[in-house]
């Protein structure tokens, strides 16, 4: 399988991200991420481990109140 350049990856990605949250959501989570200092690596190691929204939701909310 060809690796797809770094132009593809970011285009569906925000794809994706359109899809599944719709443009003010995208936009949100976006900013969010940029302006929280975390691990994303770390963050997102288990992150769809059969979680609901919910789940994640929590999950992420719990990470950020424990980088206070």
């Amino acid at each position: 399988m060809k690796m797809k350049t770094d132009t593809i990856v970011k285009s569906e990605g925000m794809e994706a991200l359109f899809d599944k949250l719709g443009m003010v959501d995208a936009e949100r989570f976006i900013s969010l991420i940029l302006k929280d200092s975390f691990d994303y690596t770390k963050w997102q190691e288990n992150l769809f481990n059969n979680n609901t929204i919910e789940d994640l939701g929590n999950k992420s909310y719990e990470y950020g109140r424990s980088q206070e």
